[in-house]
């Protein structure tokens, strides 16, 4: 990873894009500490207290702590994730939006339309987040405030602009940088909590008296070491592939002869990256999100205390829409009857399955066997912790001794997951303009 860093970093033009998209990260990292106006200065440790059990330590994670201190980054990428899920459902859905997405046009139609519905969530979600900081005190004027109207509108408008803002720099990052915008600024979200972990793991060397503990010690080797086992085993997975064998049959082209040799279609195991469980957190974290800004409505608090990230129902929901993202996310990236028409155009059949029909199905087949395998994949490496979290959080009676660990593992796979997307990203610009023809 670090030579293909090195090489990109010697062609100017990469160099260009790398530094480009550093400076859209550094623009985030000031916006995600520009204060609001109307903010009480206290917010951070007030939202701490609030936060401490509730799915807002997921969307804090994320947003790379800008939720937490309600700056102009707040809602971070939540609002444009949420906008791609509706289009994409709705492009699966509805057969116009399907054929529309099929066409150059078309495309820029969808993609001005999750600007507007990216819009159009953000406000909401900033209407909603204005009322859960004014239920906790966490403004500085009072609801006799003659001005109050003005004041939230302005807290609203602030949010909102900064979603905006947000999915302009993701988009320039896209034409301009390297790898995906929107997921560049969710990894770099996750990475500027780097240092806050090692302080966490030098803490754990120490008792409360500020001694020195060998068991402490053992303890904070062990999770170094499990973080780079799991980080091992993102990165072996996602590189691996299932194999499809096509064999192209011998055809005479005038006096040349063609085809007769061995391929193969290669499969990811993990196809669909880390997009399942962004989807999945979005969608499951919904419920608890909107009883948690009206704190007052007993049976949405209900929601809150039994849909919460350490409950059961949430674990549950939570892997079933892994399975079910991925299985939505590789039906829409990959198309096995267009795939066996291209095998049948050149000529090429996988050896005991008959071309066309027969062969998409059999692709199907195998698509639907590694999309499981996958889908089970993650469920394991981002249900795993919050499995630990609830058993904690029953055994300790409703206190939680490694508040953060649930969301570990769905961080960890975002960060390994864009990593790789992005050296892939790399390789392939590198390998695209250091190509040699046979004449050179």
């Amino acid at each position: 990873m670090f030579q293909t860093i090195k090489n990109a970093w010697n062609i100017p033009e990469l160099r260009k894009r790398i530094l480009f998209t550093l400076l859209i990260i550094l623009l985030y990292r000031l916006g995600a500490n520009i204060p609001v106006p109307y903010i009480s200065p206290d917010v951070l440790s007030s939202f701490n207290k609030v936060a401490a059990g509730s799915i807002f330590q997921f969307i804090n994670i994320i947003s790379g702590n800008a939720f937490g201190k309600a700056t102009l980054f707040a809602l971070s990428v939540q609002p444009y994730i949420t906008a791609s899920i509706v289009i994409q459902l709705l492009t699966v859905a509805i057969p116009a939006l399907e054929r529309m997405s099929k066409d150059e046009d078309g495309k820029k139609k969808l993609t001005n339309a999750t600007r507007w519905v990216t819009v159009a969530i953000g406000l909401v979600m900033a209407y909603g987040y204005a009322m859960l900081l004014s239920s906790y005190n966490m403004l500085i004027f009072t609801s006799t405030d003659k001005q109050r109207f003005f004041k939230y509108a302005v807290i609203v408008a602030c949010y909102c602009a900064g979603t905006a803002l947000i999915m302009w720099l993701g988009e320039k990052i896209n034409e301009h940088g390297i790898g995906n915008g929107i997921s560049i600024i969710l990894f770099a979200n996750i990475i500027s909590r780097g240092p806050a972990m090692i302080t966490t793991l030098w803490g754990l060397m120490f008792n409360d008296e500020g001694r020195f503990s060998v068991l402490g010690l053992l303890f904070a080797i062990l999770a170094a070491a499990a973080i780079i086992a799991v980080v091992g085993l993102v990165v072996w997975f996602t590189n691996s592939e299932r194999r499809i064998p096509i064999q192209y049959a011998k055809r005479v082209v005038g006096r040349k002869m063609y085809g007769g040799q061995t391929s193969h279609l290669p499969l990811k195991l993990n196809m669909s990256g880390v997009m399942p469980i962004i989807f999945a957190s979005s969608i499951v974290a919904i419920p608890a999100t909107i009883a948690s800004f009206f704190p007052r409505v007993k049976w949405l608090q209900w929601i809150n205390d039994n849909f919460n990230y350490y409950t059961w129902p949430y674990l549950v929901v939570f892997l079933l829409l892994i399975i079910a993202f991925s299985f939505f996310y590789a039906t829409i990236s990959f198309n096995p009857v267009e795939v066996a028409n291209n095998i049948k155009t050149n000529g090429g059949a996988v050896p005991g399955i008959r071309p066309g029909k027969p062969t998409a199905q059999y692709i199907q087949k195998i698509l639907n066997r590694i999309t499981l395998i996958g889908g089970i994949f993650l469920c394991f490496v981002a249900g795993l912790p919050m499995l630990i979290t609830i058993i904690d959080y029953a055994v300790h009676n409703g206190s939680l001794t490694f508040s953060g660990l649930a969301f570990g593992g769905s961080s960890l796979l975002i960060v390994v997951g864009v990593a790789l997307e992005t050296v892939r990203e790399l390789e392939a610009q590198i390998t695209l303009r250091n190509y040699k023809g046979f004449l050179d």
